[in-house]
């Protein structure tokens, strides 16, 4: 009893010294992003339950960028070492909901100690794919937004998923080069890999330069990946509905995949007048039909069994016309998904946008996305076009045309 009444006394004590020395501060960020949209076909039901495309206006939240509202907080601990967290919620602000499924820290939520060597952190995290190749993509570095994103983001370039139980390690850089690696626990008893995942990159810089790569490996995809938000199901499609107005038509019928897989590389070169670059990813799709997906007649309806492989081949371009006005531009060609005799799927997407900053934190914007897609995808039918965040067309083409207004703080 005298030892616990003295650890009660002194702790405290101890604790306020230390923290009088270390030097400490938490961060509040955030962006806004909201728009006008204009979408020439769009899946909508009629009143005889067939559906039918048609003109579609919209608002819409996160589209150049995440809407997002985040804390963040370091520690100095001396001789090079640092205790630091983040915060991160993401919310729609037309509607006020939170985005991510319903998360409250949806986009990212850890904690960890950076080193002179490299960061340690633990929580719901960036896999390598995005924290690699997500800056040498349209979607960042071409400042095309998520309309830019590949099939719906497939390659998950747009960071549309995150990773839930994650540790991840990320050097410091060393001349240019700068290595990460990162697993998340699956949790489930009695077995060490289910619903596990794990990825691993690199990148090098060299002044206008850089180049990077990245594995992604996720067990379980419908479960640990696709469906980690708290609203997501453990029975059903959490890529959405592939009958009726259609939910992810590219590779929503591939939510039965025993494990989903993304090896990517990416290049650019550029000053910050001028800048290009280009990326490819392959995406894989594997061994359809596991039971561990869910209700198969719900994740499986077309009865696949066997691999879905697509590939994606991007480029991109930015130009500072003047310091207050901003062109960019962006191609994506992605292929694949051919299984069980069905043909491939392929869809063409053109992008360009037009900036113009009228401070250093806020920016009004024009983006206008085109995509035409041929072959059969991935729910069996006639391939139809399909942007990340919007509904899909009922046709092989979809345009949209949106007018945006985005502010940093």
């Amino acid at each position: 009893m005298k030892t616990s009444a003295l650890l009660i006394a002194v702790v405290p004590g101890l604790l306020a010294s230390t923290g009088a020395i270390a030097q400490s501060s938490v961060t509040l960020y955030g962006i806004i992003d909201q728009g006008v949209n204009y979408i020439s076909n769009a899946q909508s039901i009629d009143a005889s339950a067939h559906r039918v495309s048609r003109t579609q206006y919209t608002t819409s939240s996160t589209v150049m960028a995440g809407n997002q509202l985040g804390f963040r907080g370091v520690e100095d601990l001396g001789q090079g070492y640092k205790a630091l967290f983040t915060l991160e919620t993401g919310f729609d602000i037309g509607t006020g909901k939170f985005q991510e499924g319903g998360t409250f820290f949806g986009r990212q939520a850890f904690v960890g100690l950076s080193a002179p060597f490299g960061t340690l952190t633990l929580g719901r995290q960036y896999d390598s794919v995005v924290d690699f190749l997500r800056p040498l993509s349209a979607a960042a570095a071409g400042g095309g937004g998520t309309f830019t994103a590949h099939g719906n983001d497939i390659d998950n370039f747009a960071d549309t998923y995150r990773t839930n139980n994650a540790i991840k390690f990320t050097s410091t850089s060393y001349h240019g080069f700068v290595v990460s690696g990162m697993y998340s626990f699956g949790g489930v008893a009695g077995s060490v890999s289910r619903n596990s995942i794990y990825s691993f990159g690199a990148s090098f810089a060299n002044g206008p330069a850089k180049v990077a790569a990245a594995y992604l490996k996720v067990r379980d995809p419908n479960q640990s990946f696709f469906g980690d938000n708290q609203l997501s199901s453990t029975t059903a499609n959490n890529l959405g509905a592939t009958t009726g107005v259609q939910g992810n038509p590219v590779y929503g019928g591939f939510a039965s995949a025993s494990t989903y897989q993304v090896v990517a590389v990416g290049g650019q070169y550029g000053t910050s007048m001028f800048s290009v670059g280009a990326n490819y990813s392959n995406i894989r799709f594997g061994s359809l039909g596991d039971p561990a997906s869910g209700t198969l007649s719900l994740t499986n309806p077309f009865g696949y069994s066997g691999n879905a492989v697509f590939n994606s081949y991007a480029a991109y371009v930015r130009y500072l016309v003047t310091p207050a006005v901003i062109l960019t531009g962006a191609y994506d060609f992605l292929t694949g998904g051919a299984i069980d005799g069905k043909a491939p799927a392929h869809y063409n997407q053109f992008n360009a946008a037009l900036h113009y900053l009228l401070s250093k934190r806020t920016d009004i914007y024009c983006l206008g996305t085109y995509v035409i897609a041929s072959g059969t995808d991935s729910t069996r039918q006639s391939s139809v076009a399909s942007i990340l965040t919007v509904t899909p067309s009922d046709s092989a083409r979809q345009f949209i045309l949106r007018f945006g207004i985005m502010h940093f703080f």
